[in-house]
């Protein structure tokens, strides 16, 4: 599928944070990779409306909370469309962690920075990594 190069998915993620707001939430998807969660922006929706909903189709797990405006936001091409995805990530929380297994949730992990190094990851929680600044999210 050729995409015009004017055009950028959106794709909303959720960051979630631990307790110590030094490590955010993976979710593992069914081929083993690790990804952020959440998923496109549906036409017409704001992030705080949509994405609860991606979440709990993700995962199964409702969202308590979604931040007013997004913590990061950064672009990259995907490996297996070779489409412009803008990520765009907002502080969320989750009512708990007991999810529900589908194909793109299987596990999830709170990271470090440092963590995603070993692990077989998304491009995007590899970029994220590198931005992440746990000093930027102390309350």
């Amino acid at each position: 599928m050729d995409i015009p190069h004017c055009f950028y998915r959106i794709s909303i993620k959720a960051l979630v944070l631990n307790e110590s707001r030094d490590k955010f939430l993976i979710v593992q998807e069914e081929d083993g990779e690790w990804e952020l969660p959440g998923g496109g922006l549906d036409w017409g929706m704001s992030p705080q409306e949509d994405l609860p909903r991606e979440i709990d189709e993700e995962m199964g797990v409702p969202v308590t909370w979604v931040a007013e405006h997004p913590s990061y936001f950064f672009t990259l091409q995907t490996r297996r469309y070779k489409q412009w995805i803008a990520n765009v990530l907002y502080e969320a929380k989750l009512a708990h962690l007991d999810i529900i297994p589908s194909d793109e949730c299987v596990a999830v992990q709170f990271v470090s920075p440092e963590e995603i190094q070993h692990l077989p990851a998304a491009p995007n929680v590899h970029l994220l990594a590198k931005l992440f600044d746990a000093k930027r999210h102390v309350q």
